[in-house]
């Protein structure tokens, strides 16, 4: 099933813009994404053919199916709950059918861990990037070498510092382990490496020292530790700030360093458009999407306002909302034998009309 056959069979019950432009925080640049419900055929509803969800390749444009639909909004689903309250000049198509759904039925007291707990999902989101952005991991990987120290009297060096002093190549090392101590290891030196010694590490991407076989009665240069869980969390935080780079939004990363204050402004503005959203559904009891705070998100979006002083004010914010919602009037869940008459009589009403 694909987006034209929607459109063709004339499946689709609902169609509208949301995103940034139903929130009224658009820039020149953003993008124009498409939302909306379809009711399969009578026939593909009741085989094994369920579809759920139709959508094109890069998802700017989502149908989702009559029932998944209702399934999101009665979990309170937020981007499912800003479909049902979207503004009249984004909505593009609407059915009859849709007029039987009524907001006030879907929304309960799970919009303060769907609305207000996503947005903490983002405030850790905005300190992740932050931290990435002002402490970035070297391209260069770091190896097990330098992660090893040696004893020097009654203190260490590194391991790297001591070869060079000593004019001495890792190659030509030889560990054993030391029993009843943890990475710590004697390390013997063969000059001609007569002995074969396996060496200290063979490759970059090693996780652990190499062990040699040891001549009886061969006295060790030193003893040497390997800080060996230091060097598993560096290969972790290596691995995800390279993946980061490859994967991050370009353009995004871009306006967060051009403004200066290194953090992810729409990131930011999102988190607290959501927490106005969680204020406004426990005390008023309904969902406001186009925003009227609109130029201070903004400003928000174009970096006008410190790191800091943002993530205070939605952390503020987030410990506020418990008492919100303890005092608010929205029932603590749907009622489902509602719900499922509701999507049974929207259902029979399409099929009843549908050709």
């Amino acid at each position: 099933m694909t987006i034209k056959d929607l459109q063709d069979k004339k499946l689709i019950i609902f169609e509208c813009i949301s995103g940034s432009r139903a929130y009224g925080t658009n820039l020149p640049k953003s993008d124009t994404d498409i939302r909306g419900v379809f009711v399969l055929p009578e026939k593909d509803f009741y085989s094994l053919n369920y579809i759920p969800q139709v959508s094109d390749t890069t998802n700017d444009t989502v149908y989702y199916e009559l029932k998944r639909f209702i399934e999101l909004l009665a979990d309170n689903n937020p981007n499912i709950l800003e479909l049902l309250n979207a503004p009249e000049d984004c909505i593009l198509q609407k059915h009859e059918i849709m007029n039987m759904i009524l907001a006030k039925d879907f929304l309960t007291k799970k919009c303060e861990k769907t609305f207000a707990g996503y947005a903490y999902s983002q405030i850790h989101k905005a300190r992740g990037l932050n931290k990435k952005i002002f402490n970035p991991v070297e391209q260069e990987r770091k190896t097990i070498l330098h992660f090893c120290h040696i004893t020097q009297g009654n203190g260490s060096m590194p391991l790297l510092s001591w070869l060079e002093k000593n004019q001495f190549l890792q190659e030509n090392c030889g560990l054993s382990a030391i029993a009843h101590i943890k990475d710590m290891y004697a390390l013997f030196y063969d000059e001609n490496n007569a002995f074969s010694y396996k060496g200290i590490s063979k490759k970059d991407e090693a996780n652990d020292v190499l062990l040699s076989s040891i001549p009886k009665e061969t006295t060790p240069k030193t003893y040497l530790y390997f800080n060996k869980e230091g060097y598993s969390s560096y290969c972790k935080s290596y691995k995800e700030y390279w993946d980061w780079v490859e994967k991050r939004n370009a353009e995004r990363y871009e306006n967060t360093l051009s403004h200066g204050k290194n953090y992810d402004s729409k990131n930011l503005m999102h988190t607290l458009r959501l927490l106005d959203m969680a204020e406004e559904i426990a005390t008023l009891g309904k969902v406001i999407v186009r925003r009227p705070n609109r130029e201070y998100l903004l400003k928000v979006r174009l970096g006008e306002f410190s790191y800091q002083e943002l993530l205070e004010e939605a952390e503020k914010r987030i410990e506020n909302m418990e008492n919100l919602y303890i005092n608010s009037a929205l029932p603590e869940d749907v009622d489902r034998d509602k719900i499922n008459q509701l999507l049974f009589e929207m259902r029979k009403v399409f099929y009843e009309n549908y050709k």
